[in-house]
């Protein structure tokens, strides 16, 4: 093991202990293809604090990242019958939890919704549809088939040993741009958050888990 692999592992597993603490991780996508970063969190450990976090310094279009599997179990349908998205983004119709809410915009309320969507035995009745939160469909061999957030959010709440079911947000400056490079490092620093790719994350598959 080189020291590059050592700097990859220790990258990677900086990531896993903030999600198992219930803290997110700042996800950067390949230059070539979004050029964004993401604040990703494991949905299993998600607490109000980290959805107010994710509405204030994000975004606030807040995502839940789903298995193909769980997205059917929820009878989950796609936002269009033709994707158009550039990267394809498997966006289904919002969400919002059935009961337990008021307007569902609240960071507390979209927490419940989160949680209503992912809990043990959840079923389509156990949300209302349209909402405030946005479930997104992984595709089902992960990052090694879509370089995206979305797969990345998945494969990282499974390493961490979470169920696979990850939510995220872009990250955005406070004049409403796009949060990138020394802006990017100036928040992790200040916030104390681990980076990571996803080409990284995809090199560290291959390596261990070919």
């Amino acid at each position: 093991m080189n020291a590059n692999t050592d700097i990859l592992s220790l990258r990677l597993h900086a990531a896993l202990a903030a999600l198992r603490a219930g803290k997110p991780v700042i996800v950067a996508d390949d230059h070539d293809r979004e050029n964004e970063a993401d604040l990703i969190l494991a949905a299993d450990a998600l607490t109000v604090p980290e959805m107010a976090r994710l509405i204030r310094d994000c975004s606030g279009i807040v995502c839940l990242c789903l298995t193909p599997e769980h997205a059917a179990r929820l009878a989950l349908p796609p936002m269009v019958a033709d994707n158009g998205s550039r990267y394809g983004t498997a966006f289904t119709v919002s969400i919002e939890a059935a009961e337990g809410v008021s307007t569902g915009v609240s960071a507390a309320d979209r927490v419940t919704t989160i949680r209503a969507a992912i809990a043990p035995g959840a079923r389509p009745d156990d949300l209302a549809r349209p909402g405030h939160v946005y479930p997104l469909i992984a595709r089902a061999g992960g990052v090694r088939e879509r370089r995206g957030h979305t797969e990345s959010a998945v494969e990282l709440a499974r390493l961490a040993g979470f169920s696979p079911a990850g939510v995220l947000c872009e990250l955005m400056n406070p004049d409403g741009s796009m949060m990138r490079g020394a802006e990017l490092d100036a928040y992790a620093v200040q916030h104390q958050l681990p980076q990571l790719t996803v080409a990284e994350l995809v090199q560290w598959l291959a390596r261990e888990q070919p």
